[in-house]
């Protein structure tokens, strides 16, 4: 006979007590880092009652384990120089994952205060141009417009690497 896990009899789910609630969070935490409702979140999914989920997560928050003033700077910063994102999509992501707004938006101007967005923009536009070199300047530029707004980059500073990029105004939207 093959092991059961309790409650596939009664096709319940199972329900994590507050111990075995904080060794999910722990091994959650041990891969990377969580925001404060994500990880309640995750753990209500795995059979958290909402209070033990609470419970759980506030007592690793107040032990230093999950912050969300750290989670948002270090994903607002590899985000945006590894995937070469600008700060509206990055407000947006961290907003997505529950964090506050002030904690966002001084997440997002740490993450731009080695190099600002503009110069940014303008590595990112440099990497994808040779790919959109096929096309005529126009729609080159249309295209480059349009893959550096999904980014996230602001229109402003679009237009601006645009112009500079492809010799092609972009005009106001």
């Amino acid at each position: 006979m093959t092991a059961r896990r309790a409650g596939a009899e009664t096709g319940r789910p199972r329900l994590l007590d507050a111990p075995r609630a904080r060794a999910v969070a722990l091994d959650l935490l041990s891969r990377r880092g969580w925001t404060r409702r994500d990880l309640r979140a995750r753990l209500r999914r795995r059979g958290a009652p909402a209070e033990v989920a609470e419970a759980v997560v506030a007592d690793l928050e107040a032990r230093g384990y999950v912050d969300d003033r750290a989670f948002a700077l270090g994903w607002a910063e590899s985000r945006a120089r590894g995937r070469a994102l600008g700060s509206r999509r990055l407000r947006q992501e961290l907003t997505a994952r529950g964090v506050a707004r002030p904690l966002v938006d001084a997440a997002v101007r740490e993450a731009f205060a080695a190099d600002d967005e503009e110069t940014r923009a303008r590595e990112a536009a440099a990497r994808r141009l040779p790919l959109l070199r096929r096309a005529t300047p126009e729609r080159a530029g249309r295209r480059l417009q349009a893959w550096l707004l999904r980014r996230g980059f602001p229109g402003d500073i679009v237009r601006r690497v645009v112009r500079d990029a492809c010799g092609v105004a972009i005009p106001d939207e």
